[in-house]
């Protein structure tokens, strides 16, 4: 280990001088250095090639079980432990996510109606529940309010749009973008919190137009569009909180890289076993 740190920072400092730091011969160093690298050093760092790889490739956001997943998919045969030790080793770690902050306006008076889904956020197939919420990303021209809708069954973002302003005009695009995406069969249900851009009576009136069934979450209870939070907080921490954003117009270039590059094609999800909604949807069709 002390050769190691020695060949790892031997650039910065003169050899002789780490050398008697950490009390080891010069001669001995140079000894290490000539030996062979063993086959568990050629595998480690063939291994830490790939993990750096798909580290980039996630934008820093894979942990060791994902990562795990993504090297086994490329032919490697690998535990998490040895994972976990190279990523830790080589100071590779997923970035940490910030406190989430509530947005969402329930004070009002436009009707309330019934939580259809009661938790249950498992579907047997697809258009059977979609699920949409709003949330804000700032930028240096003020805030960027996104509206997304995701299919409950693979996980998919199937619609979303983002505006200067969170109006009630800002939830149907998301709406009218998932139904030209999928037609959505009559009866699917559509679930949100209680804001009021989907109390409001021209979203209601989409709904009925699509025949699709209104289901909201309890007063003040986060979990109960749980897969939408979690949406948001894997976008902001995996992507939109890495840089700041001169301009609405970037910001909302970087969601549309985010969603249709990575988040819908690549990112694995652990209630998917481990694959993306796009995987998952074709596994099934």
């Amino acid at each position: 280990m002390r050769f190691a740190f020695i060949h790892g920072h031997r650039h910065e400092w003169p050899i002789e001088r780490l050398c008697q730091v950490l009390r080891v011969s010069a001669r001995g160093y140079r000894a290490w250095t000539s030996r062979p690298v063993c086959q568990r050093q050629r595998t480690d760092l063939k291994v830490l090639a790939h993990i750096r790889a798909h580290y980039a490739l996630s934008n820093g956001s894979y942990g060791r079980p994902r990562m795990t997943m993504e090297l086994r998919e490329a032919g490697l045969d690998v535990g998490e432990r040895r994972v976990g030790r190279l990523m830790k080793d080589n100071g590779i770690r997923p970035v940490r996510t910030r406190r989430h902050k509530v947005t969402t306006d329930s004070y009002h008076q436009s009707d309330i109606v019934a939580n259809l889904l009661d938790g249950d956020f498992l579907a047997e197939g697809p258009n059977q529940k979609w699920a949409g919420d709003i949330s804000y990303i700032w930028t240096a021209e003020g805030w960027l309010y996104l509206a997304v809708v995701i299919d409950l069954f693979s996980r998919r973002v199937i619609g979303w749009a983002a505006s200067d302003r969170m109006k009630k005009d800002l939830a149907i695009r998301a709406l009218d973008m998932a139904v030209r995406l999928r037609n959505p069969v009559p009866g699917c249900i559509f679930h949100s919190d209680r804001g009021s851009q989907y109390c409001s009576h021209d979203f209601r009136k989409k709904l009925q137009a699509h025949r699709m069934l209104a289901s909201m979450s309890g007063k003040g209870n986060c979990f109960d569009n749980a897969a939408v939070e979690t949406f948001f907080k894997s976008l902001k921490a995996e992507w939109l909180w890495r840089q700041n954003w001169p301009t609405r117009r970037q910001a909302t270039a970087a969601i549309f890289q985010y969603i249709n590059g990575f988040y819908n094609p690549r990112r694995r999800h652990s209630y998917l076993g481990g694959i993306s909604p796009l995987a998952f949807e074709a596994r099934v069709a």
